[in-house]
This record gives structure tokens, sequence and C-alpha cells, in this order.
């Protein structure tokens, strides 16, 4: 039985299916809007058959790749090409830039949802970005059959679309779900005003997170009876909706009425939703590495 590439084996580690067809890639390169004056970070580089597409058609690749070995044989690969710089570390972690640039790549699907959030709510967001996401993961972000909490906070600031689906014989290994081009732009100017960018995000995680069986319920301390009954029928959706039953035009209208239509103390209940939710979910984390440790030891 012969033995797995390197490339196969920390394919199945970081959650990545690499692209095998260079020309593919510099097809989608060419529609993606990326020009000779562009600066573009790649996340997840792996043997660099992204890099060297981009290399023929932007100023300056940068390319963020966590594993040793691959940062070796990168370096090794583009050591004489000027446009292009290697760097290991943790895209994560990593410092933007504060002037424009894009991003290309093909991301590790298991942190697909922490990159996503990197590049979005950084200080100086990406003025486009393209990444290979699963169909399924995509669809949540876009808000393609239904919105969702994810899809909300996004598109604020944000147009996103999916704007390629791949063959699963695209890749090495062939991966066993479908994937897809997402593409995230930023907008010229926020829908929502920067002054109530952070009270936006915190009503639709208020709401989404109300753990209650409809919107009504769930904004009943926000919202009188009455008012919530003349917004269903001026934005018509029903009584009963639920939270994904409402498209981004209708909750912006409610949010608008939220700031409006409300006084301070119903505000205060909604500021904070979204540090308090990060807090419950980093609790929840640390129990589960806790509990995982744990099993690994016995």
């Amino acid at each position: 039985m012969s033995k797995s590439s390197p490339e196969l084996r920390k394919s199945v580690i970081y959650s990545q299916n690499f692209t095998a067809s260079p020309s593919l890639v510099a097809s989608l390169i060419k529609k993606s809007f990326i020009s000779k004056e562009d600066i573009v970070y790649e996340i997840g580089p792996g043997s660099g058959i992204i890099t060297t597409e981009l290399a023929k058609m932007c100023k300056k690749v940068i390319a963020m790749e966590v594993d040793k070995d691959f940062v070796k044989k990168l370096k090794l690969k583009f050591d004489n090409i000027q446009n292009v710089e290697i760097r290991e570390g943790n895209f994560l972690s990593i410092q933007l830039p504060k002037l424009g640039y894009k991003v290309f790549s093909n991301i590790p699907f298991n942190i697909t949802a922490a990159i996503i959030n990197r590049l979005t709510e950084t200080e100086n967001p990406p003025l486009d970005s393209f990444l290979f996401v699963q169909h399924d993961a995509a669809r949540k972000f876009v808000g393609t059959l239904k919105e969702t909490q994810s899809s909300l906070l996004l598109k604020s600031a944000f147009e996103l679309s999916i704007v390629h689906r791949f063959k699963r014989t695209d890749f090495r290994p062939v991966p066993n779900v479908d994937i897809v081009l997402l593409r995230i732009k930023k907008r010229m100017q926020s829908i929502v005003e920067i002054k109530n960018k952070q009270l936006y995000r915190d009503f639709i995680i208020y709401s989404f997170n109300a753990w209650k069986p409809t919107l009504r319920e769930g904004l009943k301390k926000i919202f009188t009876d009455r008012q919530f009954l003349l917004l269903s029928k001026s934005l018509e959706f029903s009584i009963s909706a639920k939270p994904t039953d409402l498209n981004f035009s209708q909750w912006l209208e409610l949010f608008n009425f939220s700031i409006k239509g409300t006084d301070i103390s119903k505000k205060s209940l909604i500021l904070g939703s979204e540090n308090r939710l990060k807090s419950q979910q980093a609790k929840l984390d640390k129990i589960h590495r806790t509990r995982v440790a744990k099993d690994w030891k016995n």
C-alpha cells in the first residue's frame, strides 16, 4: 500500500482540500477584479498553486502559512519571485494592514467562521475577499434560503455572494462536501450609521438568542404588543414569525424603529448582547477543552 503524500496528510489535519488546477485558479482570479495595483493576502497557501497565479496578476502577495514544512518549501519555491512574501504564522493573530488590500484564499474549513469574523470585524477590513468554503457554510453567511444571525451581522457593511461552484474533482483529496467561492465585498458606505454599528449588532444578537419560539415573544421587553403588531403589518411579516423568517430589509426597519421608538431603558437591555454571547461561548469552549483533555488522559 502506497503512503499518502505530506500534502494529503496535512489536508486532513487542517480540513483543507487543495485545488489541483492552476488554469482554473487563474480564470477565477481574472474574474475577481484583482489588478496589478492590489496587495493580496492568501491564507493557507499549502503548496503554492494559488500563490503562483496571484503573483502573475497583482502587485504583491502576502501568503500566511502556519505549517513549518510548507513554509520551508514555499520560501524555496518563491525565493526569486520579488512580489511574493511568505510569512509563517497564524492568520487569526496577525496585524492586518491599515491601507487597502484584498484576500484570495482556499482556507482551512475548520476555521471558516473564525477567518470570516477576523476579516470583517477588524478595524480595516479588506476591500474584497474571495474564499473557498464549504457550500453549506457559504449559504449561512449569504443567507441564501433564510437570513441567519451571521448573514445579518455581515450585510450591513458587506455584500456577500457565491460566485463559483467547484466540482469535487477540482481538489485533492477529493472532498465529500461541495465547495464554492464566496465573495465578501466591503460596501463603499455601511447601511447602518457608524455610531449605531454596535447597537445594530447587539440588536440582532439579542433577537436571535432570546430562546423564544417567536420573534414577538423574544422582543416583548423591547416593543409593546401594539408596536409589534403595527410593525408586523407595515413590514409585512407574520406576528408569529421567527427571527429567520424576516429578510434583511425588514430587519433594518425593525432596528431603525428600535432606535426611534423605544426609550433608553429598553436600549440598555440590548446593549452588550454581543459581548455577553462571546463570554458564554468562551466558557463553553473552555469546558469542552477541559473535557477533551480529561478524556485524553483517561
